[in-house]
Parts: C-alpha cells; sequence; structure tokens
C-alpha cells in the first residue's frame, strides 16, 4: 500500500499546487457545467473552499472550471495540512476540521457520486489560502529577479536553441536561450489564460512569433541565457475603445482599434486587469526610454535588474521611470490592479489573450484599462507616415507591449 500510497501522493501535491491565489478574486463569475471538468474524477474533487457549514459537517468548493461540489465529511475523514512546494505527503501535518477556512485549497477523496456533486471524503488534503498566497509572492519574486520576457524571433531544432528579442527602453537585444532535456518547456493551451495551467511541451510545438517566459541566469555578455524554466504561448495583443460593459457575464464589447471589427472580450476572475495613470497624474511624466532620461543611470540599459530604474511616485505624486532602465513590460506589471466593475464604457483598453477557436471572442490575461495614454506615448516613438500630423495609437501596439505570459 506504501508505494501506490506515495505515487498518489506526488498526483495530489502537483493538482494541489497548480492553481494558485490571483489577483482578481473579487469579480462576479457564473458556476461552469459539471461536465467536462478535469478537477472531478470518480474518487476525488479539486478546488477552493467556497462555504463551511460546521453543524452539516459540509463543504462546498468551486472548482478551477467552476463546478460546485459539496464535501460530505465525517468522524472517520483524516484530514492533512501540506505546504506548497512538498513532493509527496511525507511531511503532511494531520488537521481538524475546525483548521480549515474558506480559501483554501483542497482535494477531496473518496467516491464521487454520479451526478459529480457530492463526494464523501475519506480524506481532506489542505493547502492553506495563506500558505498559497506566500508560495505565490516567493515564486514570483524569483521570475521577476532571475525572469527574462521576449518574442521568439527563430528556432533551430537540430540544437535546440531559441533566439529571443528582448525589448528594453533602449532598444531590443537578441538572446540565445539553449534548451537542454534539464529545461522544463511549457506551453499555453488555445484560450488557457493562467500560468499555471501551461502544459508540458516539446521544442518542436514552439513558433517564430510565440512570446516567451524564461527563468534561469544570463551569462555576463547579455546574449545567452541558460534557462531552467521556459513557457510559450501564441497570444494576441488588441486595443481598442469599450462600448459596453456586462459585469454579470464578465464580457466586454470592444472595435479593435486596428481591424476596426467588433470583439467580446471575456474576463475571467483569473484574468489581471491593471489601471494605467492619465497623463496629468504622472507629475513630471513618465520616461519613455529617453537617453539619460532624467535619472543617473543615463541610457537605458537592456537587462536591468528589477531594482534599476524602478517605477515609482514622481515629483508631482504621478509615475516615472528614473534612469530609463525599465523595460515597457516591467513598467505594465508594477501598474495597480483594479476590479472589472471599475472597466467603463469608454475606456481604451488593451487586452492579451491566447489564440483560440473563435477569432472574434478573446478570453483576457491581461487587460490595461487607461490605455490611451500608453498608447500614444508608445505611437509617438514610432516614424510617421508622410503628412500624418498626429501619431496612429495602433502604432503603439507593436512596440514592446508583450504581456501575454503573467507571472506565477
Amino acid at each position: 500500500m506504501k508505494a501506490p500510497f506515495l505515487a498518489l501522493s506526488l498526483t495530489v501535491i502537483s493538482l494541489l499546487a497548480g492553481s494558485s491565489a490571483n489577483a482578481q478574486t473579487n469579480q462576479t463569475t457564473t458556476a461552469a457545467p459539471q461536465t467536462g471538468d478535469s478537477s472531478i474524477t470518480a474518487n476525488r474533487a479539486l478546488g477552493e473552499v467556497k462555504v463551511i457549514d460546521t453543524a452539516a459537517k459540509q463543504l462546498i468548493i468551486k472548482t478551477d472550471a467552476g463546478s460546485l461540489v459539496t464535501v460530505a465529511l465525517s468522524d472517520g475523514t483524516s484530514f492533512m495540512r501540506v505546504a506548497p512546494g512538498e513532493k509527496t505527503l511525507t511531511n503532511a501535518t494531520k488537521i481538524t476540521f475546525g483548521d480549515v477556512a474558506e480559501g483554501d485549497r483542497v482535494m477531496a477523496m473518496g467516491k464521487v457520486s454520479d451526478d459529480r456533486k457530492l463526494v464523501p471524503a475519506r480524506t481532506l488534503i489542505v493547502m492553506t489560502k495563506a500558505d498559497l498566497a506566500k508560495k505565490q509572492e516567493a515564486d514570483r519574486a524569483e521570475w521577476k529577479r532571475r525572469g527574462i520576457l521576449g518574442i521568439i524571433t527563430a528556432l533551430k531544432p537540430e540544437t535546440k536553441e531559441i533566439t529571443i528579442t528582448s525589448r528594453a527602453m533602449a532598444g531590443p537585444q537578441s538572446i540565445t536561450i539553449p534548451v537542454s532535456e534539464k529545461v522544463e518547456l511549457r506551453r499555453y493551451a488555445p484560450d488557457s489564460i493562467k500560468f499555471a495551467d501551461a502544459q508540458t511541451a516539446k521544442f518542436d510545438e514552439l513558433k517564430v512569433g510565440d512570446q516567451l517566459r524564461a527563468l534561469g541566469e544570463r551569462d555576463t555578455a547579455g546574449t545567452t541565457f541558460t534557462a531552467e524554466k521556459v513557457v510559450t504561448g501564441s497570444f494576441k495583443t488588441v486595443a481598442g475603445v469599450i462600448t459596453a460593459v456586462d459585469a454579470a457575464t464578465g464580457e466586454l464589447k470592444i472595435n479593435d482599434m486596428q481591424t476596426k471589427q467588433p470583439l467580446t472580450i471575456v474576463v475571467k476572475h483569473d484574468a489581471v486587469l491593471r489601471k494605467f495613470p492619465a497623463a496629468g497624474e504622472m507629475g513630471g511624466g513618465m520616461m519613455m526610454g529617453r537617453p539619460g532620461g532624467g535619472g543617473a543611470g543615463g541610457q537605458a540599459a537592456a537587462g536591468s535588474g528589477p531594482g534599476a530604474g524602478a517605477a515609482g511616485p514622481g515629483a508631482g505624486g504621478g509615475m516615472r521611470m528614473g534612469g530609463g532602465a525599465m523595460n515597457v513590460q516591467e513598467m505594465l506589471e508594477r501598474l495597480p490592479t483594479i476590479a472589472l466593475s471599475e472597466v467603463k464604457v469608454g475606456d481604451t483598453i488593451i487586452v492579451s489573450s491566447t489564440k483560440g477557436a473563435d477569432p472574434s471572442r478573446l478570453t483576457a490575461i491581461s487587460l490595461i484599462s487607461g490605455a490611451d495614454t500608453l498608447l500614444n506615448m508608445l505611437a509617438a516613438r514610432q516614424p510617421q507616415p508622410s503628412g500624418q500630423t498626429a501619431p496612429n495609437p495602433a502604432a503603439g501596439l507593436g512596440t514592446g507591449i508583450q504581456f501575454g505570459i503573467g507571472l506565477p
């Protein structure tokens, strides 16, 4: 029995740790149908605790797909707490029903009912909300400190080398990433929006034009990156003015700024929404890579660390770019998050999504509201066609906006 238990524990830990706390927990979502949910099998259900009924000794959990499952507990139920990052249940701690809290991530082990709505749990394995948040914060800090982001510009299958262009304020830089057998390679599936849901991939699945985020170390010359983990995906970035908002379904309507076609933007609770400050809120202005731009750092340095040129309060209380060393991606990731209720008709937004089956519907991974300021700033840096008196805001979409692949 011990060997099967340990093998099962590896699966349990992997599934439990596969979903982490996200920034947009306050948005309204509807429960998904109770069919085709990979978080529910014949012998277990996995999800976040939403309701605790102490008197009835029951939990209601919500799976990643949105299904609601009632977990019936008894005096014979075994409660185990495991920390994120553990590989087996060897170090699990025995807890009680009273230790389980809303927001915890649990796996209920037991025979699931035929309608997939009830599981009498023999064992309840718990990762607490606090432990998950702490692990996510540590993972994000590591990816910011040791990570790199760029667009795949070339692939060498014979040597398994990836060449990317990583954009800093000083301009694009070409970087080579060797992919050995030790590198963990994952890829976003179509219509997937979560970093944690990226699936194991092979080198031949990669495509020129894909976005790539890697964790590892850059060489001293800054031209080669030795990766431990690589995540890629084919993403679509669009911009437009919101024409309608349906908060109940989490859907927005826009007209694509480039194609002029109508689009529906689906905003699920895992999407990250951010607000770009208006021009009047940026104090002395945001330094968009001008040489020597307002700081001691001088001209922007590609591949600078997160501590250099950080965005922060400007002289007028707004945001500034000190030293010009931060790239556009880093700047966007530091913007404050907002709720869907703060997004209004008339707002200009930029949305990133994976390329899905229906080109007229995009499921948002990241969304930036107030994007007219950002687009105008980026467009102003591009060469203007002869006779054009004002920059075309859509021209800014291709200038360093790479926020499809988020952070853990």
